[in-house]
């Protein structure tokens, strides 16, 4: 990877932490940190030489990779290429309006007139999270917002989780999150898990999308649920992975931008495109500045198809346990 050039305050004691309970380490690699269970390898938080931090990748429990290769490795042959910005594991946004010129800026794809999400901070906290903070930089170079994060991590006999709590503020000056149906907190899947691949993959998709409304497969996309899950078979095993949407979050249930060919993004602000609405704002959410707005996600790695049961029981867990 190309490095940015950036100097990012790194905090720890040499940025390895273990955490007896789970057997969770984390430790600082070039641009990095790795974030180990039981010695071995579960994802790793890039943050540096990248438009926008990424987790890739992440690794059932015996290393079978859970995201997409592409773009963080080469595809290997048949396997898709398409989409450069969908990074494993990330947070975007298409369309945010701000800055002195009151401009529209892309902070979800990566292109010549894109931002960059420019890590200003990442440190490892005692109870074995990532808190990182970063600054929103448009393509002239104007920061338009700013974002703190908490990347949290546990492993139990039904799987492994990452909590993501994400808090957007309007630092430098009044913002909009406008409405577009890319943006959000996203994953890609491997070809292979996906209900229909992508043309640019030569394999057979043998993938499933389930979501807490009972709807099912492509029909998920646009929807609005609690939570979503998509399983498929990767490297012969069947595995999952469900995304949580906690109630704290703004517009909870969110909409879900939930792609055949393995995207899946929690996407409150696409509301005139999964609603069909005429109005090309419905899904705008405002900030004046020094407002914020905060989202938390769990994403929760299986094994097996997703069972609606099952995944409701742990998302119903999880809320519990974060006080709602």
């Amino acid at each position: 990877m190309k490095s940015t050039g950036l100097l990012v305050p790194v905090i720890s004691a040499f940025l390895s932490i273990f955490i007896s309970a789970d057997e969770i380490i984390l430790s600082q690699a070039k641009g990095r940190i790795d974030v180990k269970i039981s010695g071995k390898l579960f994802t790793s938080y890039h943050y540096e030489g990248l438009p926008k931090p990424a987790l890739y990748p992440v690794r059932w429990i015996d290393g079978t990779g859970m995201t997409r290769r592409f773009p963080m490795e080469k595809a290997l042959p048949g396997e898709s290429n398409d989409h450069v910005h969908h990074r494993s594991v990330f947070w975007g946004h298409r369309h945010v309006k701000g800055g002195k010129d009151v401009g529209v800026h892309d902070f979800w794809g990566e292109n010549s007139k894109s931002g960059k999400q420019i890590a200003t901070e990442v440190k490892c906290g005692k109870d074995g999270s990532i808190h990182a903070k970063h600054k929103w930089v448009s393509k002239a170079g104007q920061i338009i917002a700013t974002d703190s994060r908490i990347i949290s991590f546990s492993s139990g006999k039904t799987g492994r989780n990452i909590d993501y709590v994400i808090t957007i503020k309007a630092s430098e000056g009044d913002i909009v999150l406008m409405d577009d149906k890319d943006a959000g907190m996203g994953f890609r899947v491997p070809d292979t898990m996906c209900v229909s691949p992508h043309g640019t993959a030569k394999v057979k998709a043998e993938g499933y999308m389930l979501n807490s409304e009972g709807v099912t497969g492509a029909n998920c996309w646009g929807k609005k649920a609690k939570w979503i899950d998509y399983s498929g078979l990767v490297e012969g095993k069947m595995l999952g992975i469900a995304m949580f949407d906690h109630p704290d979050n703004p517009r909870h249930p969110t909409g879900w931008h939930a792609r055949s060919y393995g995207l899946c993004s929690a996407n409150i602000f696409g509301k005139r495109h999964f609603e069909k609405l005429p109005d090309k704002n419905a899904g705008n959410y405002s900030l004046k500045k020094g407002q914020s707005i905060t989202f938390k996600y769990r994403l929760y790695w299986h094994a097996g198809k997703g069972d609606a049961k099952k995944i409701e029981a742990q998302y119903r867990q999880w809320v519990a346990a974060k006080g709602k």
